[in-house]
């Protein structure tokens, strides 16, 4: 079976649509799975995407930039294929490509998860004959708990700092991470959570967009000399070690991330807790669904391709390729 599909320079081509997905250089057609840095980059001529990735795209790069919303499921024509979005459960708005020819259907998961999130659809199993997965945890030690056993842990966690008089200083991803968080405590107070200014923008724009979360303020808005010594306040990791965190003195710290699930990361940035939550599939939910699209050729590629190619046509006896070339333009910023 061909495939119809290229990595070339720009990034990866549609042969049959004659459009990129998540292109890292400037090109004319890009269709942009999610609104990441590392997935949606500045310079395209038309940028096509789910109506709150368009949203993103223009709150992070301008609302000059040129846009088309397509809504999920809705199917348009480009080149000599059809093509719709369909569901993928990373963070709000984000999107598997479904790329349809007379040949084959073929299936770009972006990034993904199986795990609840309040604050996007969930993934959307697409059967297709090729699917290209992302493979950012694709080891068996990596296997998330339960959502609702991490939410209650981080809920906990913070209360416990709370009765102690420590401010409670959660590290995670402005886009996507962050508000997911927000929206899993939602059940479990109404206690206003204070933000760091790029999670705020970020947030602002969910709520906005009629996502439900937990009462939020900005750090900046709170009376000078506040010691937030019961308060919850959530940071990108880039504030680890910055000034900005003399804000807090004696504040407890911790990141929410999937590599938590490596007690090694934690040492390393001398946080007190680590909350293993992450927006990507871990080993079994990538496996899972690699099953349930019932695809007959799979692609493999962002993260430990090499692993999980492997493991499917040895183990598996599946058709299982590694998608070489794109890996060392994907940042995989939301994660680190």
């Amino acid at each position: 079976m061909d495939i119809p599909l290229k990595v070339l320079e720009q990034g990866l081509f549609s042969t049959s649509g004659n459009f990129y997905i998540d292109a890292w250089k400037p090109v004319p057609i890009c269709i942009v799975t999610h609104g990441h840095g590392d997935h949606a980059y500045w310079g395209h001529n038309l940028y096509i995407g789910s109506p709150e990735t368009i949203k993103i795209i223009q709150h992070r790069l301008g609302k000059d930039v040129s846009c088309q919303v397509l809504d999920y499921h809705q199917k348009i024509k480009l080149g000599n294929c059809w093509v719709s979005l369909h569901p993928a459960g990373h963070i709000l708005g984000s999107s598997q490509v479904r790329i349809e020819d007379s040949k084959s259907v073929t299936v770009i998961s972006g990034d993904y998860k199986r795990g609840i999130d309040p604050t996007c659809k969930p993934f959307e199993v697409v059967e297709c004959d090729i699917f290209v997965t992302e493979s950012t945890f694709a080891l068996p030690i990596y296997q998330w708990p339960k959502d609702d056993i991490i939410e209650k842990q981080i809920y906990d966690w913070w209360q416990e700092n709370a009765n102690n008089d420590h401010p409670s200083i959660l590290f995670c991803y402005s886009l996507g991470k962050s508000q997911r968080v927000l929206g899993l405590l939602n059940k479990h107070t109404d206690k206003t959570v204070h933000l760091h200014g790029a999670v705020y923008s970020l947030s602002k724009l969910y709520k906005e967009m009629g996502v439900e979360m937990i009462p939020f303020l900005p750090v900046s808005e709170s009376a000078k000399g506040s010691l937030f010594n019961k308060d919850l306040i959530i940071a990108p990791p880039s504030a680890i070690g910055a000034p900005w965190m003399k804000r807090f003195p004696s504040c407890r710290t911790a990141c929410a991330s999937g590599w938590m699930e490596v007690r090694g990361t934690r040492r390393r940035k001398a946080l007190d807790q680590g909350f293993v939550l992450s927006d990507h599939a871990d080993w079994a939910d990538l496996i899972r669904t690699i099953d349930e699209t019932k695809a007959r050729i799979i692609l493999t590629t962002h993260g430990n391709s090499a692993v999980l190619a492997q493991y499917l046509t040895e183990e598996k006896g599946l058709d299982a390729r590694e998608l070489k070339g794109l890996e060392a333009n994907n940042n995989e910023e939301e994660e680190d």
